[in-house]
């Protein structure tokens, strides 16, 4: 499996996510340049990676003007026929701006950057230390799209405390429904805003992140 990862103007963890993918998980990396197209060295079998940062400076919404550059437009097609697509962070951001993902991410409850090491619960219930680093991470999405989300299972990742519990508290930035993480209704699309390449190796203390990107290899539909 080859992971192709998206390089704007802003990135800032394009390369971790590169180091995460290669030297932790053994997986071959192919570097795209925002103002590329050519993604024919990728079948629908492997992953494009959208990664965190602020890609055009977030001058407008965050990925609002990414969403329009050359590979993104790669990208979506991509994803149209089954490709898998991973968004971390302004990842995100990027996919439900291109309309990949339902939903949008507004500005975080208490109006200010939040970096830190939340707990994260996905369908087997386990909480998983992964960080956050964002001003603009709370999921929003309306309230017949979000009871869709719940009936199809593609709310994959939500905010927890360390025993897996789902509370307000435990919501840094006050998602929705605590939501962390959703994927299209395919399975093949999955956007969240903890960052998993930042919790991936041994040295940082830290493997849970492995854990999910691990889920992308062995798991089309994206679950854990």
């Amino acid at each position: 499996m080859k992971f192709g990862i998206v390089v704007f103007p802003g990135s800032n963890c394009d390369r971790d996510m590169q180091d995460a993918l290669q030297n932790d998980l053994n997986q071959e990396v192919i570097m795209l340049w925002h103002k590329d197209k050519d993604i024919s060295m990728f079948s629908t079998d492997d992953c494009l990676v959208l990664p965190g940062g602020f890609s055009y400076g977030d001058y407008m919404r965050c990925g609002a003007i990414a969403r329009f550059s050359p590979m993104m437009q790669s990208v979506i097609g991509f994803a149209q026929k089954g490709g898998k697509v991973l968004g971390v962070c302004n990842g995100f951001q990027i996919l439900c701006e291109s309309q990949l993902l339902p939903g949008v991410l507004l500005r975080n409850a208490n109006q200010k950057f939040i970096c830190k090491n939340v707990y994260l619960t996905g369908v087997g219930g386990t909480a998983l230390k992964i960080p956050i680093a964002h001003g603009e991470g709370r999921y929003y999405a309306d309230e017949q799209t979000l009871d869709s989300l719940e009936v199809n299972g593609q709310i994959i990742y939500r905010y927890c405390d360390a025993e897996g519990n789902i509370t307000a508290e435990a919501n840094p930035n006050g998602a929705i429904r605590n939501i962390a993480g959703i994927s299209n209704k395919e399975g093949n699309v999955f956007g969240m805003m903890p960052h998993p390449e930042r919790a991936s190796s041994a040295i940082l203390g830290n493997t849970d992140g492995r854990k999910i990107l691990n889920t992308l290899l062995i798991n089309a539909a994206v679950t854990i």
